[in-house]
């Protein structure tokens, strides 16, 4: 199979990991040859359930049987997502109650911009250096990382970087600028969490000048830093908050979400402000319902922040300096990016799935499924710190 992965799927790196999967349950992966992989990604946080959860396959199975794509975003009042909507409104800030479902994150990040511009009438955006969005063009427009978007110029003009945590670059935000995007906790460049009520200094300028503050919580959204959101951590209320990954419980999904009134900028002057044939797809809003109904009526948040402090405890070896992030949204750094690259790859062939990070070479991904239990997260540190001590009896 993997001779015509590589013959006729286009790949997204010269390297690819290549397992050859068969099937996945619970926080395991089985390849072709029936060997089992303990799970630390979850689909690099999209598996917030872990896989095949039964109350999102259920919710999926059961759409399925009434009907699936019947007509485009935004025109007839479809079950699924009209029930996911009202909830999702009922668990966030007053100002934060209506929702725009789309197919990705990216494409979520895309609209989010488009409504800071329609809303304010300004063109400048502002971003964060080492910011990662997602990759369409718009979205690349804001990434904080320039030899990723190099090959892809001329985006969109009128874009300006500022320092995660920089307190003096907030000035760069002013009555020009349309919004400001930033994430909650920093992915790709290594799980940074905003520190001196950095948020809230973000809000405050925003609120002097008037512009938008985003908030992408495609990575840190639906439980993983044990609130539903990210920026619920900081006392904060953005104007508009992007979601995905972890909505669907595995599916493909993302939504923006802001106020009815500046929402409602979008279906006029011009009609069809923001468009999209299948966002809303009956059956993937099926399995975001379920998602939400589980994280609320269960405590996975929660445990969350528990299973944080074990892995924490567990995850001291020489050769982690730190690890960051909050939640099950974690990276043990080591000292160099050949070490990390050895942990992840060595760990694979153990049987423990780990990942990479998009700008810190340094960072090993852990992200599990919310769902994990203790003895796997036991299991699987023990895999990383036997790995670890082998590497450094191979250098001594």
């Amino acid at each position: 199979m993997n001779s015509d992965f590589i013959k006729y799927q286009a790949q997204t790196s010269p390297y690819p990991l290549g397992m050859e999967v068969s099937h996945a349950i619970g926080s395991y992966i089985y390849d072709t040859s029936d060997k089992k992989y303990l799970d630390f990604v979850a689909g690099v946080s999209a598996c917030t359930l872990g896989h095949q959860h039964p109350r999102v396959n259920q919710a999926i199975k059961d759409q399925l049987d009434k009907y699936s794509h019947v007509m485009v975003y935004g025109e007839y009042s479809q079950s699924p997502a009209v029930q996911y909507c009202k909830l999702l409104a009922s668990l966030l800030p007053e100002s934060l109650n209506k929702t725009y479902l789309v197919n990705s994150g990216t494409e979520a990040i895309e609209g989010a911009l488009k409504l800071a511009k329609r809303t304010t009438g300004r063109s400048q955006l502002i971003s964060c250096h080492n910011a990662y969005h997602g990759n369409t063009m718009g979205s690349m427009s804001v990434m904080g990382f320039e030899e990723r978007k190099r090959a892809f110029r001329p985006l969109l003009p009128d874009v300006d970087f500022i320092t995660f945590n920089n307190e003096e670059d907030l000035q760069k935000i002013t009555t020009r600028t349309a919004a400001i995007l930033l994430e909650t906790i920093q992915g790709g460049a290594g799980f940074i969490q905003p520190h001196d009520n950095f948020l809230q200094k973000v809000r405050q300028r925003c609120d002097e000048v008037g512009a938008m503050m985003i908030v992408d919580e495609i990575q840190p959204g639906f439980g993983r830093t044990g609130k539903l959101f990210g920026f619920q951590n900081y006392d904060v209320v953005p104007d508009i908050v992007v979601m995905g990954k972890g909505m669907g419980g595995g599916m493909p999904v993302g939504a923006f979400t802001a106020s009815a009134e500046k929402m409602d900028l979008l279906t006029e002057n011009p009609k069809l402000g923001h468009i999209t044939t299948f966002g809303g797809h009956p059956v993937i809003a099926s399995a975001c319902l379920a998602t939400l109904q589980e994280l609320t009526e269960t405590n996975l948040m929660q445990e969350a922040v528990e299973k944080e402090k074990l892995f924490r405890s567990l995850l001291v070896h020489p050769l982690i300096k730190e690890v960051r992030g909050k939640g099950l949204m974690l990276a043990a750094m080591t000292e160099t990016a050949e070490i990390t690259n050895e942990v992840i790859l060595t760990c694979q062939d153990k049987g423990l799935i780990l990942f990479w990070l998009l700008f810190e070479g340094c960072a090993i991904r852990i992200t599990p499924p919310l769902t994990i239990s203790e003895d796997e997260i036991k299991e699987g540190c023990a895999i990383i710190l036997n790995v670890m001590d082998e590497i450094m009896k191979k250098e001594s």
